[in-house]
């Protein structure tokens, strides 16, 4: 079966812009999805990246400009400065990681994704606290006192993500790999479907 190597940070705007269109094209091609948050800050501090907030002026107000348009355009309420924005974007990334490794059948690794996203970056809560990620997992219908205990292995998958997501050549999130091919920002999903169409030669 395909598989999408989906790099991604849950504090980053432009992963949650991207909704649910990678799971439905998933679902369209009947590939799966490998969920893989990475720690985006050291990436950057890797691969010459720059946090938002040590960007030049106009680069920061661009970015934002195109927040608002992407908003509008893909039908996502976005606060364009959330008040728990940034925080520890690790305490979540351990939760999806052990949740996407959960036995539990029942419970969707996307859907889990896609509410701590949105808590973050539409309703203004706090992705760090255990009390959010606990509502985050049982509303995607996870146990949270069956999946959190995978913390330590969580911590070390988390940190070869990282790893991997250099040795993949991303360089920024969201990022999508198929076949060895990347794929970078979320306006790229049409390209990713283009591949899995079969309507590149590369």
């Amino acid at each position: 079966m395909t598989t999408i190597t989906y790099y991604f940070s849950p504090l980053s705007p432009f992963s949650y812009l991207a909704g649910t269109r990678l799971e439905d094209l998933a679902e369209e091609f009947s590939a799966t999805i490998a969920y893989r948050p990475f720690d985006i800050m050291a990436l950057f501090a890797k691969t010459g990246g720059v946090p938002p907030k040590q960007r030049h002026p106009s680069r920061q107000a661009y970015r934002l400009a195109e927040l608002k348009r992407l908003s509008v355009l893909n039908d996502l309420p976005i606060t364009l400065a959330p008040r728990h924005w940034p925080t520890d974007p690790v305490p979540a990334s351990l939760a999806i990681i052990a949740a996407a490794t959960s036995p539990e059948s029942r419970g969707s690794t996307g859907a889990l994704v896609h509410d701590l996203m949105a808590r973050c970056w539409a309703r203004e809560q706090d992705i760090a606290d255990s009390n959010v990620i606990n509502d985050c997992l049982t509303t995607a219908g996870f146990d949270p006192a069956a999946v959190l205990p995978a913390g330590d292995a969580a911590a070390a998958a988390y940190a070869r993500n990282t790893e991997s997501a250099l040795a993949d050549g991303v360089f920024g999130a969201p990022s999508y790999i198929l076949d060895g091919h990347l794929f970078w920002g979320q306006d790229r999903l049409g390209h990713l479907r283009a591949m899995l169409e079969g309507r590149f030669s590369e």
